[in-house]
């Protein structure tokens, strides 16, 4: 039984090497309209931190700066997802 399931196992990788990942034009453009998105939301929240710590709202701002880490990390994430969709394209052509 183990055996088999090796086999399995082993012909399923094998067959998700030889099948090439295509990276779709829209994936990356998608991506990068996301990155605007995540920008835009960033400016507002370096806005809105200002506002907060000129009007003292101590609390305020340090939601805000954790909406700001949560936007750079999804920034990164779409960085990190145009990159390696743009080197499967040219991998692919």
């Amino acid at each position: 039984m183990l055996k088999k399931l090796i086999y399995v196992a082993g012909a399923a990788a094998m067959l998700a090497l030889a099948v090439p990942s295509f990276a779709q034009p829209a994936d990356i453009h998608h991506d990068r309209h996301n990155i605007r998105a995540d920008r835009h939301d960033m400016r507002q929240d370096r806005h809105a931190i200002r506002q907060d710590i000129r009007q003292g709202n101590r609390a305020g701002a340090r939601a805000q700066r954790r909406d700001l880490r949560h936007d750079r990390r999804d920034r990164n994430a779409d960085r990190r997802d145009v990159h390696r969709d743009s080197v499967a394209r040219a991998r692919d052509h």
